[in-house]
């Protein structure tokens, strides 16, 4: 064996004086090759082990099986894992259950349905402006705490949604319920990304957006089974979500001192252009429920119920292809997937706005649907890589744009369609161009890995 190198059951690494080093051993553990300057490898051909040839650039076997985070493989670590993947789904499903409820919320509480259209900005505003912050304050404080205490205020503001008596308090029950999910929500990729091996990251990710999707799809359908009998008992549904999920919070302590993740590395140009592809995703798409059950509903004379159900579709398509996206963004380059994504969802959500029928309606928006998750699982497969010290932050910070373009998204868009229905979904459809524009500018980072 060439001098310097130390064999262990967890691979070979190398230090400058021949002794494994504590950061060593951290590398090795991850199936890392470790080599310094001073004593470069042999070569490939005079290496061996036991008699056999060494590549140096790869891991051992029994580097790579280290990777596979052994502690998620016993039924605690699978129901932690799995934990993860249902409360993806929480967010959306909260923040969008209101959409096919308004005009019956609006009669309920005696208010206008602009008015009520306020509890779905309420809930996206401070959910956006508080994950500029949150990811890299709950990475410090520690993931399983900070999830554990939002599950719990989340559950408390749904409950007391049951309640509300006027529009001012279920406003105010929707910014709470918003705010604590700005703490679950980037918390929980953030903590998958740390349970599952490297290699299964892009389709682990592609599967957590399969769950986002399935919140979205359940939200409208949720919402428009309790509009038919009381809007009241959509509340119900989500409290009792975030009780069970409150069970199985992720795994991750707090990290003081040096070890605190920092705010300074998410400021640079790649995670702006990220930023603004994600606005536009939500801004004119994902955030558009809303448009398109007035439109079903006051033009094409559904009911409620059946308009839950004609919704169902855009969330549906990323529940089943999510962990397919990310498959293929791997093989094709997330960039070059989530633009040509965007271009699509920019036609199909224009297009939805013109139908005159249920099934056109149900095919647009369906459609639509399949290109937002592919753009979806590529947006955050690329921000989960782009800053490994502070996951949580980046995540969070990026979602806040996300979502700040679902809080914009009825200010800017309801007036628009009360003047011209069709224009505001083409303006909608179009600012996904944006998203195109920017993933085309987004260059590969300075390790060379292909984006």
């Amino acid at each position: 064996m060439p001098a310097g190198y130390r064999c262990s059951m967890t691979g070979i690494t190398q230090t400058p004086c021949g002794e494994p080093s504590v950061a060593h051993g951290h590398a090795a553990l991850r199936g890392e090759t470790v080599m310094t300057d001073d004593h470069p490898p042999h070569g490939a051909g005079g290496n061996t082990m036991l008699g056999k040839p060494v590549d140096w650039q790869k891991p051992t076997r029994s580097a790579a099986r280290a990777q596979a985070r052994p502690g998620n493989n016993g039924p605690a670590g699978k129901l932690r894992v799995f934990a993860v993947y249902a409360g993806a789904a929480l967010g959306p499903l909260g923040g969008g259950v209101v959409a096919p409820m308004l005009p019956q919320i609006a009669d309920s509480l005696d208010a206008s349905t602009s008015a009520t259209t306020l509890t779905v900005t309420a809930y996206f505003v401070p959910f956006a402006l508080v994950q500029l912050v949150s990811g890299t304050v709950g990475e410090r404080w520690g993931r399983r705490r900070t999830v554990l205490l939002a599950y719990l205020v989340y559950l408390i503001a749904s409950l007391l949604g049951t309640i509300a008596p006027n529009v001012a308090l279920l406003l105010v029950v929707r910014a709470v319920m918003g705010t604590a999910n700005a703490f679950i929500s980037p918390l929980l990729l953030s903590g998958l990304a740390d349970m599952v091996p490297p290699h299964r990251l892009s389709r682990s990710v592609g599967l957590l957006a399969s769950c986002q999707a399935a919140g979205q799809s359940l939200s409208p359908l949720l919402g428009g089974v309790a509009a038919a009998a009381n809007w009241r008992w959509a509340f119900v549904g989500v409290a009792a979500a975030a009780g069970l999920l409150a069970l199985a919070p992720p795994p991750g302590g707090a990290r003081p001192g040096t070890q605190a993740p920092r705010l300074r590395p998410l400021v640079n140009v790649r995670m702006g252009l990220l930023s603004v592809a994600a606005f536009v995703s939500y801004f004119g798409a994902a955030g558009l429920p809303f448009l398109v059950s007035l439109h079903a509903e006051e033009h094409l004379g559904i009911r409620p119920d059946l308009t839950g159900v004609a919704l169902l579709g855009f969330g549906l398509t990323g529940l089943l292809l999510g962990a397919s996206w990310g498959s293929l963004g791997d093989r094709l380059g997330a960039r070059r997937c989530g633009g040509i994504a965007a271009a699509l969802g920019a036609v199909l959500v224009a297009l939805t706005g013109s139908t005159h029928s249920l099934p056109a309606l149900v095919l647009c928006w369906t459609g639509a649907g399949v290109a937002y998750s592919m753009l979806n699982v590529c947006l955050q497969n690329l921000t989960v890589r782009e800053v490994p010290d502070n996951r949580g932050g980046a995540l969070s910070a990026v979602s806040a744009f996300r979502f700040g373009g679902a809080a914009m998204a009825p200010i800017a868009l309801l007036p628009l369609y009360h003047a011209a229905p069709p224009l505001s979904f083409v303006i909608g459809g179009s600012s996904l161009l944006l998203a195109s524009v920017g993933l085309a500018a987004l260059r590969s980072p300075r390790t060379g890995n292909p984006v």
